[in-house]
């Protein structure tokens, strides 16, 4: 028998969705809770397998309680439970480790259904919402790493205008011409939809960032 725990701030909803998981010899739910602190408080020691949550709570939202139930208990899976569709919400559930993300208009067999598919281990992206995780993978892949188009010299001339060279230090370090050097940035600018040379140093600098402390280690 999976054990499931309701996480939503409406008690008619809990209600409803508890006599219905009831109902199903399979499922028993083990406890309640309205608020991301309560159920912070009570999935713990609840012993519960599956924690239905709903995206939007009064103290907080379902995703990062999701988030740091799974912290505390990898074991436990999450169904995500909302009454709105939301790419962008679907694809945060899924990255802080839901499941499974259905809305409270889905049928009453269903939601059984859905519940002891996550019990068991399964996944409940379909065709759509996968769709969609994947193209927005992608944008995140792409967003993150904007100097991606740009070949050697000028990734190594634009990580020196994040140092704070100047065209002719850049030539010097790197043995060209002044003039070469500038058509290099004039490219690299135009890859990266920039107008300024200052918006190139800012970019190189909040790129570099997150490595500093490896470098100095």
């Amino acid at each position: 028998m999976a054990r499931v725990f309701l996480v939503d701030d409406h008690e008619v909803v809990r209600v409803g969705v508890r006599e219905l998981l009831n109902s199903d010899d399979s499922l028993q739910v083990v406890g309640e809770a309205g608020s991301v602190a309560e159920a912070l408080a009570r999935v713990p020691d609840s012993g519960a397998d599956v924690a239905v949550l709903d995206v939007r709570l009064p103290d907080g939202n379902g995703i990062e309680l999701c988030r740091e139930l799974r912290s505390r208990m990898p074991d436990l899976k999450c169904l995500m439970l909302t009454s709105f569709t939301d790419d962008e919400a679907l694809f945060d559930a899924i990255m802080a480790g839901a499941s499974g993300f259905v809305l409270k208009r889905i049928l009453g067999n269903d939601l059984q259904n859905a519940v002891r598919k996550v019990a068991a281990g399964e996944s409940l992206l379909d065709a759509r919402s996968t769709a969609a995780l994947l193209n927005r993978i992608r944008r995140e892949r792409e967003q993150g790493d904007p100097v991606r188009t740009l070949t050697e010299q000028e990734r190594t001339v634009f990580d020196h205008i994040g140092e704070g060279l100047t065209n002719r230090q850049i030539a010097e370090k790197m043995f060209l011409a002044e003039k070469t050097v500038k058509n290099y940035v004039s490219h690299l600018l135009a890859k990266l939809g920039l107008e300024r040379r200052t918006q190139a140093a800012v970019l190189a600098t909040r790129l570099r960032k997150p490595s500093a402390p490896s470098d100095e280690e």
